[in-house]
């Protein structure tokens, strides 16, 4: 019996002395992230499209033996004073890397901010909860549609009245992942508005790290017969080419930095993708046409086909 009572002193002793140490560790090793020599992420900041490849170098100056990454996604490899990340497809929404080292009595970080986006599947424009004849003097809400967009609060949304800009409005949803959000604008018609065409543009604008010019989706709606023209025009050193991707039905080729349509046809519709591009890199921009009917839209008190 005495020797039963040794035994469970002894562990409780055991316990009592792991208890101690851990709470030891947890008061004075602490991690810091405002420490003298942290490590260096290069580049500081990621922007990276879902799906695609990406890397980055984490430093230090001095050799520690305790010197790693936090991540959750990718493979690292490590040499003295640095660390290598590589990840061959990007499917994650969140995540921020931590590079560290250890020394006796604290963790000394740095974390890689990161940025994962998706351009707009489509963009589309319309009235909200009305349809046919515009009447001078009324108001209208004009609705832009952004379809599966991420991440949504970096989007620009820009909405125009012939090439004249109404009003840019953004969205306060802090979701990652891609959303379809609906952005919307009062208006008040007049006289002038006669045979004036609505549209927006939706502009994901992820600063000097994303992709340049930032990636642009319009939704441009046309009567048919009309004329349309969509400006791709960029400026770059050496002067960049134009490669034009258009709906299937569509039988305009061109490689200029503006495609115009002279007569809109129902066969027009659709998504259009133009590719700017020279030896430095390409970028892509998108446009979505909505071809309606051969009434033309006057605002009057009457609806003339």
């Amino acid at each position: 019996r005495t020797k039963l009572l040794l035994s469970l002193l002894s562990l409780l002793l055991l316990l009592f002395v792991i208890l101690f140490k851990i709470t030891v560790f947890n008061v004075f090793f602490f991690t810091d992230e405002n420490c003298e020599d942290k490590p260096v992420f290069t580049p500081s900041r990621l922007v990276v499209k879902n799906n695609d490849p990406t890397s980055a170098t984490c430093s230090v100056k001095n050799v520690y033996d305790i010197f790693s990454l936090e991540k959750s996604l990718g493979n690292h490899t490590r040499n003295a004073t640095e660390i290598l990340w590589k990840v061959q497809k990007m499917t994650e929404w969140e995540m921020s890397p931590m590079c560290y080292y250890e020394l006796a009595d604290h963790q000394c970080c740095s974390k890689l901010p990161i940025t994962v986006y998706k351009p707009p599947d489509s963009v589309s424009f319309s009235f909200r909860n009305h349809s046919g004849p515009l009447l001078e003097g009324h108001q209208y809400t004009l609705q832009c549609e952004v379809h599966n967009v991420a991440p949504v609060e970096n989007l620009i949304v820009t909405f125009y009245r012939g090439q004249t800009a109404l009003g840019q409005l953004q969205s306060n949803n802090t979701e990652k992942k891609p959303v379809t959000e609906i952005f919307t604008l009062n208006i008040n018609t007049s006289k002038e508005d006669d045979g004036v065409q609505y549209w927006c543009e939706a502009k994901l604008e992820l600063g000097p790290e994303g992709p340049q010019p930032p990636i642009v989706l319009s939704s441009h709606q046309r009567i048919q017969g009309s004329p349309l023209q969509l400006n791709c025009t960029a400026v770059g050193n050496p002067s960049p080419s134009y490669t034009w991707m258009l709906p299937p039905s569509s039988l305009l080729p061109s490689n200029s930095n503006v495609l115009t349509i002279k007569s809109v046809a129902s066969e027009h519709g659709g998504q259009y993708t133009c590719e700017v591009s020279n030896k430095v890199g390409n970028v892509t921009v998108m446009f979505h046409v909505d071809v309606e009917g051969k009434c033309e839209l006057f605002v009057t008190s009457s609806f003339q086909c």
